[in-house]
Formats: structure tokens, C-alpha cells, sequence
């Protein structure tokens, strides 16, 4: 197996620089220069720039998924600049550089890259070498970020789970547990609304009882394994069909309007009718 990178040593992967690749470091430059030179910049803290840094992270997401190459630009400089913020922050505390954060990420990606600076013939199985990495942590969901999106979050423990053998077989066992949590959640939802007189309604949200809350949570963490079991990363799949259902509902607002139907007053069979042809016509 190939020595690890000797210190002063150039990487393997030092051979694919390019051209313009030193244009990374002028960000790092520029905020040195605000940090002097702009009052707003000069106060900014770690803490302070957390919400913007999740913010470019959003956007840049979106371009992604929008397909547009031009804002996807613009927004990678924004998320580039923050992250460029924290390191000259943490620069200035003395606590490392941005040596120190490229040195360990090219020792991490060489780590989990035997089959390419090693002499492995295959690529590792990633969650089992995360998982041999996070052993000296004592806590399998170590690195687990609380600030991911629920779904995903979800998503990550269960795979952390999944990588110590505590996992369905098949995909079979998270379908019969939507099916469980479903039927609880009814139940649930029945009890709550026992008392209420009257006709039915859904109640605002946020006004569930405690237990309904419970079950709501269930249902979707069970919800969120079968994605992963079906091979679909839950925040993406929801993302997608929550822009579905926003795309038919403009559509079938449209040809409700073009029909002379006001939409907003229209009975529920009506604008069923006019939902099913949207459908059918996509």
C-alpha cells in the first residue's frame, strides 16, 4: 500500500490543478480585506454568520435543482464567502487555518479512497468506514448534525443504525410499519376528536394533542425508512411531490378560471373534476 503524503510532499491529486484554481484563495483575501476595511464585516462572529451560511447552503441547493447554471454561480460564491468568513475567523482566534482544514480533508478522502491512493481493488463500503471512524466516539450517531433538516436527519440516524446490523431486512418491514403507525395515528386523531361536537373539521396546525403529535412523528420517521429502503432520499422525494401538487394546483386554478368557475368558492367535487384532468393530461 502507498506511505501516506509526507509532510512538504505534493498529493496524487495535486496533478489535476488547474488553471484559475488559485482564484479560491482570493476569497479568503477579500474577506481579510473586509474584516479591515467594513464595520459590518469587522463584527461579524461565527455565531453571527451561522444563518447566513445555512442560507447559501439552501440556495445553492435550489439552483441545483432549478438546473440553472447562472444562479447556481452566483450562489456557490455566496456559500464560498461564508465559508471563506469562517476560516479567517478562526484564523484570528488562532485555532487553525485554511492549511489545516484542505490538509485534513485530503487526509480524510485518502482514508476513505483505498481502491485510488492505496491498493484496495474495490471501492470501501462507506457507512462501514464512517462507522469504524466513529468508534472511538462512543455514540453512533456522532457527527449527526442537528441542524439537517428533519428528514434527513432522520435519514442519517437510521442509516447510522443500519450500519451496526439494527435494520429491516427488506423493504416489506418499513411498509407493514406505515401501515402500523397509520393505523395508530387514526386512532389517535379518533380519540382526540371524540369530544369535539358537530362535523369534522381539521384543526389548525399546531392545536393536535400530545399523543396525535407522537404518532404524526412515527408515522413519518417509518415513512422516512421505507424511502430509504426504496432507495429515494425522503427530503428530496417530498420536495418533489410537494412542487407537484403546487404545479397541478396552479394548472387546475387556470382551466377552472378559463371555465368561468370561481375556484375559491367551487364545492369539492367540482374542483376534483377539474384535479383529475390536469392529471390526466400530464
Amino acid at each position: 500500500m502507498q506511505e501516506p503524503t509526507a509532510a512538504g510532499l505534493e498529493p496524487l491529486h495535486a496533478e489535476e490543478e488547474r488553471e484559475g484554481d488559485d482564484a479560491l484563495a482570493r476569497v479568503l483575501a477579500l474577506v481579510r480585506f473586509l474584516r479591515v476595511r467594513c464595520p459590518w464585516d469587522a463584527k461579524q462572529t461565527p455565531q453571527t454568520l451561522r444563518p447566513y451560511l445555512l442560507e447559501e447552503a439552501h440556495e445553492v441547493a435550489d439552483a441545483i435543482r432549478a438546473g440553472d447554471d447562472g444562479d447556481l454561480s452566483g450562489e456557490l460564491g455566496d456559500l464560498l464567502l461564508n465559508v471563506a468568513f469562517q476560516i479567517v475567523l478562526a484564523e484570528e482566534r488562532g485555532a487553525f487555518g485554511a492549511a489545516d482544514v484542505v490538509e485534513a480533508l485530503e487526509a480524510k478522502m485518502e482514508a476513505r479512497h483505498p481502491h485510488v491512493y492505496g491498493d484496495a481493488d474495490t471501492p470501501p463500503d462507506w457507512e462501514s468506514l464512517k462507522a469504524a471512524e466513529r468508534e472511538t466516539a462512543g455514540d453512533p450517531f456522532h457527527g449527526v448534525s442537528a441542524g439537517l433538516d428533519p428528514l434527513s436527519r432522520a435519514a442519517r440516524a437510521q442509516e447510522r443504525m443500519a450500519g451496526f446490523g439494527f435494520d429491516w431486512p427488506d423493504l416489506a418491514g418499513p411498509l407493514e410499519k406505515v401501515r402500523e403507525e397509520t393505523a395508530e395515528l387514526e386512532h389517535a386523531a379518533a380519540e382526540d376528536a371524540s369530544g369535539s361536537p358537530g362535523p369534522a373539521a381539521p384543526p389548525r396546525i399546531g392545536e393536535a394533542s400530545t399523543e396525535v403529535v407522537e404518532e404524526v412523528g412515527d408515522l413519518l420517521f417509518a415513512v422516512v425508512n421505507a424511502s430509504r429502503w426504496a432507495g429515494a432520499h425522503p427530503a428530496n422525494a417530498l420536495l418533489g411531490a410537494v412542487e407537484k401538487f403546487e404545479r397541478r394546483c396552479r394548472r387546475m386554478i387556470e382551466l377552472a378560471e378559463r371555465r368561468g368557475l370561481e375556484w375559491k368558492s367551487a364545492d369539492l367535487a367540482t374542483l376534483d373534476a377539474v384535479w383529475e384532468e390536469v392529471k390526466a393530461d400530464e
